[in-house]
């Protein structure tokens, strides 16, 4: 039972061997039942098929766990399904492994691609708030603001250039010194005489 909870944890390995010729639909599955192959169930049907020396059809008339090579697409790329086998008709899907170029995989099953792309949203997520509370401040006297590193910097890079200032139109004075008297008729100015 122990290495069956080992062997579902397999997600982040591979495994090869570089004696094998080229692979072909008819030899992938003994490639794959190599003894180095972490993958490979020992104790599966295609063990007792093997040292029976009975040909693949016969793990159809057999109860238990089994190999079999679900898709092919040569030379690069093979498909094995590992399944547990209910009756000659009847096959529940346990996992399946793909051989790219010789180098073999095992497929992560829908809950851990989930899981790891749940995980990434959310360590992105957390990411960006840490970021965005490292440029907040508090200060019981101004409150919260907002203090941004590359503003300083900006800051610090600019040339301090005073400004100009420009001289008034004459509109704008005009404007002003009408304002001015509307402001001295409205409330005029009281005079005090010191003694």
């Amino acid at each position: 039972m122990a290495s069956v909870d080992l062997r579902d944890n397999l997600l982040g390995i591979s495994w090869v061997d570089s004696g094998w010729p080229i692979l072909n639909p008819g030899n992938v599955l003994d490639y794959f039942s190599e003894r180095s192959n972490p993958f490979y169930d020992r104790t599966c049907n295609n063990e007792v098929v093997k040292m029976q020396r009975l040909s693949l059809d016969h793990l159809k008339q057999m109860v238990g766990v089994e190999y079999t090579l679900h898709y092919a697409q040569e030379p690069i790329l093979y498909i094995i399904r590992k399944q547990q086998r209910q009756s000659p008709n009847q096959v529940i899907p346990l996992s399946d492994y793909y051989i790219i170029a010789g180098v073999v995989y095992q497929a992560p099953d829908l809950g851990s691609v989930i899981g790891s792309r749940v995980l990434s949203a959310i360590h992105g997520i957390q990411s960006a708030f840490d970021e965005a509370m490292s440029y907040c401040r508090y200060h019981s006297s101004k409150g919260y603001w907002w203090h941004f590193k590359d503003q300083e910097e900006r800051e610090k890079t600019k040339p301090k250039s005073k400004k100009k200032e420009e001289p008034s139109s004459l509109f704008q004075r005009q404007r002003v010194d009408t304002l001015l008297l509307d402001l001295r008729q409205k409330f005029p100015p009281t005079f005090y005489q010191v003694l």
